[in-house]
């Protein structure tokens, strides 16, 4: 057994218990956390294998990155000045590159956002996008925790939504027999009603159910859904998705930003959790997502990133600041969301989103050991006697303050140094990766 001491540091448990220590310790043992506590409770007498002064340092559970597109880092710059939460926009800047992309493109963009999740301290991350069988095998090698979800773009073709389900269920069927145990499928309908038809989402519903987990899909971005399903069905998106069943297992929904309030009510009594992207929808001139509103309805809300063409990085902690900033303009309330309460949807919120709650989100022993240690001697930080840590963490500070991430007890970040991928040479390999891909394009005149 491999036990390590992190000692001395500020403790953020978070979770149920909520404590706070000023100088605290965490206990690692192999996978998982085994004790916390004061330090002047700590035993003199046991011996680890790993002892690390955490000094200057606080330490805290990782985050959770609920919804992104890990290989459209392949994309950033490529957006500039559209809207990626409208059809049109999608479409002619993302979707024409995708359909000449091959899939040897994809395993260093993978890399790419894995390592810059690492470094500024996400420890799990639900992903979104087809040519699985190259992401799964570098999240893998990141030593991440991650929920892949396979991305079904059927666009109206009865072909492609023949070819898009069929590796779908071969994706679910191999990924249950990962080795990792750090791997998790879901299905992934790429956006209700806008290019997934009713039969599909239906027939993937039944493959959620077959394998046992949840649907990872785009909704209510604008009032798309809701239009349709009123003109078409008598009522909104969420009332047909309830009847069509959807809602039988976990949903991830992304962005939430137009969801009827006379919705929130039902939605709040299913397996449904409301995954809001600020960035992305600032940047596409979208409105605020009713975050207070939701979560006051008793629905869990969890943070992601969303792609990097739409954001453009993957700093959680940025997201979190806009969360909270946004939440104020929206409501026109100082202080709408606590910062106490914004870190608890980017911890604890992605981990229900995921079915974790059991595992991660919090500091707590035998829960798994999935942390991160931030240097508290950088800017934002100052007056440590009186700025409060919470708010430090939404409003001062980010991901840069990042110096180690661990998951699974295993360290991915050590001294701001990446142990299980090679950055620059992802950065390197991407470079040529785009190049051929625009000249892909050229040759395909699109």
């Amino acid at each position: 057994m491999m036990t390590t001491l992190l000692n001395g540091g500020m403790v953020l448990c978070l979770g149920q218990a909520d404590r706070v220590f000023d100088r605290g310790y965490v206990v690692v043992e192999d996978d998982r956390i085994a004790a916390v506590g004061d330090v002047a409770e700590l035993p003199a007498s046991r011996v680890y294998d790993q002892e690390i002064d955490c000094r200057d340092r606080l330490i805290m559970p990782g985050l959770v990155n609920a919804h992104t597109h890990t290989p459209m880092t392949l994309f950033r710059g490529q957006a500039e000045g559209v809207s990626l939460l409208t059809m049109d926009g999608w479409y002619n800047t993302i979707r024409v590159l995708e359909l000449v992309m091959t899939p040897d493109i994809v395993p260093a963009s993978v890399a790419v956002a894995c390592a810059e999740m690492i470094r500024t301290g996400t420890t799990t991350f639900a992903d979104q996008y087809f040519y699985m069988e190259q992401v799964t095998p570098v999240v893998a090698q990141s030593g991440l925790r991650a929920a892949l979800a396979y991305g079904v773009v059927e666009l109206g073709d009865p072909a492609a939504q023949a070819r898009e389900l069929e590796r779908l269920d071969a994706f679910l069927e191999d990924i249950g027999t990962h080795p990792s145990g750090r791997l998790k499928g879901w299905v992934g309908p790429h956006a209700f009603f806008v290019d997934n038809s009713v039969e599909t989402m239906a027939r993937e519903r039944l493959l959620a159910r077959k394998y046992d987990t949840g649907l990872h899909i785009h909704i209510s971005t604008t009032s798309e859904e809701d239009d349709y399903c009123r003109a078409h069905f008598g009522m909104t998106a969420a009332r047909k998705m309830d009847d069509l069943g959807m809602f039988d297992q976990p949903v991830m929904a992304a962005h939430a930003i137009t969801i009827p309030q006379e919705d929130w009510h039902l939605l709040a009594t299913k397996p449904f959790t409301a995954v809001v992207a600020p960035s992305a929808c600032m940047r596409a001139g979208a409105d605020a997502a009713p975050v207070v509103g939701m979560r006051a309805a008793g629905i869990n809300v969890a943070i992601g990133t969303d792609n990097v063409c739409n954001n453009n990085d993957y700093d959680l902690f940025l997201e979190m600041r806009l969360v909270a900033k946004l939440a104020s303009f929206r409501e026109k309330v100082p202080g709408a969301l606590l910062a106490r309460d914004v870190i608890e949807m980017a911890t604890a919120g992605g981990a229900r989103a995921l079915g974790l709650e059991n595992e991660i989100g919090e500091l707590t022993p035998g829960k798994k050991a999935d942390l991160i240690l931030l240097d508290r001697t950088g800017i934002g930080w100052a007056p440590l006697p009186t700025n409060d840590p919470f708010t430090a963490l939404v409003y001062s500070v980010n991901g840069s303050s990042v110096t180690d991430t661990m998951v699974n007890g295993q360290w991915l970040l050590r001294d701001r140094q990446w142990t299980t991928l090679d950055y620059p040479a992802a950065v390197r390999q991407q470079g040529e990766d785009v190049r051929r891909l625009m000249r892909l394009r050229q040759q395909a005149g699109v």
